[in-house]
């Protein structure tokens, strides 16, 4: 078996250069898992919208009636624009 303070040290420079790349590699995972979460939702709507159209415009009514409630309460005089739109 062979001894383990045989094994070649790496450089403190590799080990940060490996550290870094593992940080980068989960923020390009957690980015993709993220485009990956908005597709599927996007897919969902879109097979909601083809299932029932009136769905639509329900949506909208709602995100109206929504909007309207918000300003009321937050005090806004001013109609907030709507984040997305169907």
């Amino acid at each position: 078996m062979a001894d383990s303070s045989a094994l070649p040290e790496l450089p403190q420079e590799s080990i940060n250069d490996a550290l870094q790349v593992n940080k980068d590699l989960e923020r390009v995972i957690e980015a993709v898992e993220d485009i990956s979460v908005q597709l599927t939702w996007m897919g969902y709507d879109m097979v909601a919208l083809r299932t029932s159209p009136e769905l639509g415009t329900s949506m909208q009514k709602l995100e109206e009636a929504y909007n309207k409630c918000r300003a009321i309460i937050c005090g806004d005089r001013q109609e907030p624009e709507s984040e997305s739109s169907i």
